[in-house]
This record gives structure tokens, C-alpha cells and sequence, in this order.
């Protein structure tokens, strides 16, 4: 793995990534495909709108279709058919959502599969070889998700546990020539987050990972702990914010100094019919768009606004067509690319505060509907 920064402008940085299957533009926005697929896309047209890198679940794919399938593929680029970059996350988050199924220990995580039922052990020596198996371009430490709320001694047990696991799947991703990212935890918690950076900063990792976030936490603590944390990362090395965002989030985080970003929020909120432009957000199921004649985003050249108005748009949410779940999601993936490659373009200028300033008085223009789901 090689990261190169070409420009800074304040806090925020253009650069470049380059992994064992390609170059990642940054900053920049991973698509996510749970399954091994990014919800109603194709490969084809992942590339077509200017994904670089997807994200695939570790804990999923382990589950379903199971390590001999990837193994027959040779990795889970040659079972999905994407030729990129892929990140694939630890499995930490996953068995962290299982809430009661799930009983943690100093050596990992026992749980009942969601799938069957069966009982199952992942520690992260697991998900290291589980990662190893998918071939990612970049393998994320298993870790201990810290929820929200905590207090500060279970905010500081959950840390430390995580430490310990992220030098025991440092040891066991030995021999892998993929990147391995480390995730600062710590909750809320300023310190904490802190003394777990200097830990991690002590295994050494190629990138580090800002986790812990988009947990349940009110906007303005997860806005402060993203603010503390990322100019606080290695400067030489990747910066990663997982599991965020809306378009706002994106944009504050790139202002702090984040390279990358994931989210379910694009594929999840177009099947839901919320769609984003650069004006604001629309709930497309609304009547008043059921005679609109209007492309949902004059500005946008994605293909669904250079083809079809409102109203059709309205009409196939509302029938449950599965064409509308395609239009939507490719539109809304089209916006978060292009939001991120406006920033990189600001970023090269000069010009990003004046462009962010921009974008926030342009947001909401549209009008005001209640704040999208969280991923």
C-alpha cells in the first residue's frame, strides 16, 4: 500500500491511495455491498459513476455463501466481479448489533448465527483469516464496538479489550500483503481516545480508522469526537471514518481531515425513497411530487435525472417497482461521487471553505423534511 497527499487546504486533504487492485482518489466514498454486492448496482455501473473501492462485511460473507465459495473464486473480487479496490470490515460491528445474542470474552465473541442459529466463535484471529480468504485490498482489526450510551469505565474496558485484539490480529495478518487499518475506540471519552491511538501508534499500522461513531450518539458529540480525533491520526497515513454519513457529515469530516468515508445511507435511503441533491433532500413518495415534471436534479447528470421526472420516479416507489429502487440508488450514489470529487477538485484549488460555505446555503434550497436515517 502507498498514500500520497497531493494538496492540503486547512485541515483537509487531497491524495491517493494505491492498493493491489487499483488507486483510490481521495477523499473519497465507499459504496457498500454487505453481501458482496452493492444493493440494485452493478459492477458496471459502480465504475460508471466513479466508486473506486466498495465495501464488503466480513461477518456477513463469513455467514453466507461461506469461505469454500471464496476460496473456489480466488477472493471475493473474482465472486462479485469487481475488479477495484475492496475494504472489508471486521465483523466487530456486526456481532456488536446482535445486542443480546452475543457474549464477549478476553478471547472473542460467542454468538447464535442469524442465519441458522448455529453457535459460532469469532475472535480476531478469525476475522483475520476470514479477510485473508476474501483477499480485501484492506482488512480492518477486529475491535470491540463501544456503545452508546457508556459510561467511562466501560467506555475504557471496551478500549483496552480492543487494543489487545488489534495486536493479536496484527500477528495473525502476518504474511498478508494487504493493508491492515487500526480503529480508535473510546466512546465519548477525549482521553480515551487518545490512549487508544497511542497504542495502535505503537503496533503501527498502514491506515487508521476513527470507530465507535454513528452508534446512537447525538450529532453534535459525534461532530466532537470526529473534530478531537482525526487531525490527531498519523498525517503520513490513511484516515478513515466508519460508518458515516449524510452529505453534511461527509463534508465536516473531509474539514477535519478524513480521506474516507462509508456508509449505508445512499443504497439504504434510495430503496426508502429519500433521495439527496445538492439542493436539499426529497422524500419522492410525497403526493406533490406525483405530478412533477421536473428531473429531480436539473444539475445532475446522473442517468436517472437525464432521463426521468418526479413524478415517474413517484410512481415507482409507489408501485414497488424494482426499477425505482435502481433509479433512486444509482442517483443517490451518482451525488455522494460527485460530492467527493467536487471536494478534491476544491481541495486542489484552494478554494474548500469557500465551496463548503457553498454547499451549505445550497442544501437547503430544496426545503426542510425531517433528518434521513442514520446508518
Amino acid at each position: 500500500m502507498k498514500f500520497s497527499v497531493h494538496a492540503t487546504d486547512g485541515a483537509a486533504r487531497r491524495g491517493t491511495l494505491t492498493l493491489a487492485h487499483g488507486e483510490v482518489r481521495t477523499p473519497a466514498f465507499m459504496p457498500v455491498g454487505t453481501y458482496g454486492t452493492v444493493k440494485a448496482m452493478s459492477p458496471a455501473e459502480l465504475v460508471e459513476i466513479g466508486a473506486d473501492i466498495v465495501l464488503g462485511n466480513t461477518f456477513h460473507l463469513w455467514l453466507r455463501p461461506g469461505l469454500e465459495v471464496f476460496r473456489a473464486h480466488g477472493g471475493l473480487h473474482g465472486f462479485m466481479g469487481w475488479t477495484k479496490p475492496i475494504l472489508t470490515d471486521s465483523g466487530g460491528f456486526q456481532v456488536f448489533s446482535l445486542g443480546a445474542m452475543r457474549k464477549i470474552s478476553e478471547e472473542g465473541v460467542a454468538f447464535q448465527s442469524p442465519v441458522n442459529g448455529d453457535k459460532l466463535f469469532l475472535t480476531p484471529e478469525t476475522s483475520m483469516e476470514i479477510q485473508r480468504t476474501l483477499n480485501s485490498d484492506i482488512v480492518m482489526v477486529f475491535d470491540e464496538c463501544t456503545p452508546y450510551p457508556a459510561t467511562r469505565d466501560e467506555a475504557a474496558t471496551s478500549m483496552q479489550l480492543s487494543l489487545r485484539w488489534a495486536a493479536r490480529s496484527k500477528r495473525s495478518h502476518e504474511g498478508n500483503a494487504n493493508a491492515l487499518f487500526g480503529i480508535v475506540q473510546g466512546g465519548m471519552h477525549e482521553d480515551l481516545r487518545d490512549e487508544s491511538l497511542a497504542g495502535l501508534a505503537v503496533l503501527g499500522f498502514d491506515g487508521f480508522a476513527i470507530g465507535g461513531v454513528s452508534v446512537g450518539e447525538p450529532k453534535e458529540e459525534m461532530a466532537r469526537i470526529v473534530a478531537y480525533t482525526a487531525p490527531r491520526l498519523p498525517a503520513d497515513r490513511p484516515r478513515y471514518l466508519m460508518g458515516v454519513g449524510t452529505p453534511e457529515d461527509l463534508v465536516e469530516g473531509v474539514a477535519a481531515g478524513v480521506d474516507m468515508f462509508d456508509c449505508v445511507m445512499p443504497t439504504r435511503n434510495a430503496r426508502n425513497g429519500w433521495l439527496f441533491t445538492r439542493f436539499g433532500d426529497v422524500k419522492i413518495k410525497n403526493a406533490r411530487h406525483k405530478e412533477d415534471t421536473r428531473p429531480l436534479d436539473a444539475a445532475c447528470g446522473c442517468y436517472t435525472c437525464r432521463n426521468f421526472s418526479r413524478a415517474y420516479l413517484h410512481h415507482l416507489h409507489r408501485t414497488g417497482e424494482i426499477l425505482g429502487a435502481r433509479l433512486n440508488t444509482l442517483h443517490n450514489l451518482f451525488y455522494y461521487q460527485v460530492l467527493m470529487g467536487e471536494m478534491r477538485g476544491a481541495i486542489e484549488a484552494g478554494t474548500f471553505a469557500a465551496w463548503r460555505q457553498r454547499f451549505a446555503s445550497d442544501r437547503v434550497l430544496e426545503g426542510s423534511e425531517p433528518a434521513p436515517m442514520s446508518c
